[in-house]
C-alpha cells in the first residue's frame, strides 16, 4: 500500500472520505506532523481519541526504524535508519551558528561508482520511495530542541538524486509549502554527479532548487577513473547541462571537489580546474577527502590544499574549502551503514 506520507499518494484522503471524516482532517495531520513534529497517532489531541486510535490501526506513522544514531561534538547528528525491507539508509543534521541543515538520501546505494565513495561500494538497491524521503525530514527535524528551527535541505546523501527526481521533486514541493515545511526554495540544494539528461529535465521541469555538481576532476580522463559513470557522459555534456539549468534557474551553480591526496590535487588539477570555471556564475566547493575504511584514499597534506587553493583565486575562481563536519561519527555519505554491516 502505498505510504500515507507521500505527497502524491491519496490514500489517507481515501481512508478519511472512506471512514466519513471532513477532509480537513488531513490538513489537521500535516500540521500535527510537520509543524508540530508529532511522534506518534496519540499525540494528535484535537482528532477525536476514536479516530487517532483508527489511524494508529489503518497506518503505521513510521515504516522506518533507528537502527543507529551517533552525535559529534560539532553538533553534527546522523541517523542510521532500517527500512522496512531491510534495507539501511542514512541522513544528517547539521549544526552551523544559526543554520540547522539536514542533508537526506534519496536511494539505497548508489550506482554511480565513485571510486572514494563509501554508498556506492555495493551498488543500488533500489530508489527510496516518497514516504520514505519525508521520513528522513521528519526524523531529522525530531532531532531539534525547542529554539532550533530547520534552515536548509541538501539532497546530497546515498544515492544519484536525479536517478529519482520523481519522487524526489514532489517531496521538495511539500517543503516549500506552507502546508510543509515552508522553506525557501533558495535554501534547498541538490546535488548530482552530473546526468546531462535529467539536469535538462530539471531545468524544464521545477528549476527553482539550487543545483551542485560534483566534478572531482577537471578532465575526462582522470574524472573517468574516479567516477566512472563519466565514460557515458563526459565533462563537456555535463557543464553543457549545467548552464542550461543555470539560465532556467537564474540561480548561481555550485561545483563540488572531493581533494585526494595524489589523485586530483595537484598544481596542474587547479589550473585545468580554473580554465573549466572561468567562464561560469558559480561557487567552486573544495572538500578535503573523509577517509573511508578499506579504501586507499586519503586526504591531502595542509601545504597541498593551500597550494590547490591559491591557485584557484589568483585565476578568479570563487571558492570555498569546506571543513569537514562530524568525521568522528563517520558522517560521509554511506560510512555509518558500512560501519555497522562490518562490525
Amino acid at each position: 500500500m502505498s505510504h500515507f506520507l507521500d505527497p502524491t499518494s491519496e490514500v489517507l484522503s481515501r481512508w478519511l472520505d472512506e471512514h466519513d471524516q471532513k477532509a480537513y482532517r488531513a490538513g489537521q495531520i500535516r500540521r500535527w506532523l510537520f509543524e508540530r513534529q508529532a511522534r506518534d497517532w496519540q499525540d494528535m489531541t484535537d482528532l477525536p481519541q476514536t479516530l487517532r486510535s483508527q489511524l494508529s490501526d489503518a497506518f503505521p506513522l513510521w515504516t522506518t526504524q533507528v537502527a543507529r544514531h551517533t552525535h559529534s561534538d560539532d553538533g553534527t547528528e546522523k541517523l542510521l535508519l532500517a527500512l522496512a525491507d531491510g534495507g539501511q539508509i542514512e541522513c544528517v543534521l547539521l549544526r552551523d551558528r544559526a543554520r540547522r541543515t539536514i542533508c537526506i538520501s534519496t536511494q539505497v546505494g548508489c550506482a554511480m561508482g565513485c571510486v572514494f565513495c563509501a554508498s556506492g561500494l555495493d551498488g543500488v538497491d533500489r530508489n527510496l520511495t516518497g514516504g520514505e524521503l519525508v521520513e528522513q525530514i521528519l526524523r531529522l527535524q525530531h532531532l531539534l530542541d525547542g529554539e532550533e528551527r530547520l534552515s536548509h535541505i541538501v539532497v546530497m546523501g546515498m544515492g544519484e538524486p536525479l536517478a529519482n527526481l520523481d519522487a524526489l521533486l514532489p517531496v521538495l514541493d511539500l517543503a516549500t509549502s506552507t502546508e510543509g515545511l515552508g522553506i525557501s526554495t533558495r535554501r534547498i540544494t541538490i546535488s548530482t554527479v552530473g546526468l546531462p539528461e535529467a539536469i535538462r529535465r530539471l531545468a524544464r521541469e521545477n528549476a527553482r532548487y539550487r543545483l551542485a555538481v560534483s566534478l572531482h576532476a577537471p578532465n575526462d580522463t582522470l574524472r573517468s577513473q574516479i567516477v566512472p559513470v563519466n565514460r557515458s557522459t563526459g565533462l563537456d555534456a555535463i557543464l553543457a547541462s549545467a548552464d542550461e539549468y543555470f539560465a532556467a534557474s537564474g540561480r548561481q551553480l555550485t561545483f563540488e571537489y572531493v581533494l585526494l591526496a595524489g589523485v586530483n590535487d595537484r598544481p596542474q588539477h587547479a589550473r585545468e580546474l580554473a580554465r573549466l570555471l572561468k567562464s561560469r556564475e558559480a561557487m567552486l566547493n573544495v572538500i578535503p577527502y573523509n577517509r573511508v575504511p578499506g579504501l586507499p584514499y586519503a586526504a591531502p597534506s595542509s601545504e597541498a590544499r593551500r597550494a590547490f587553493r591559491t591557485i584557484l583565486e589568483q585565476e578568479g575562481i570563487a571558492v570555498k574549502f569546506r571543513h569537514l563536519k562530524g568525521d568522528e561519527i563517520n558522517a560521509a555519505c554511506g560510512q555509518l551503514r558500512r560501519s555497522q554491516n562490518i562490525s
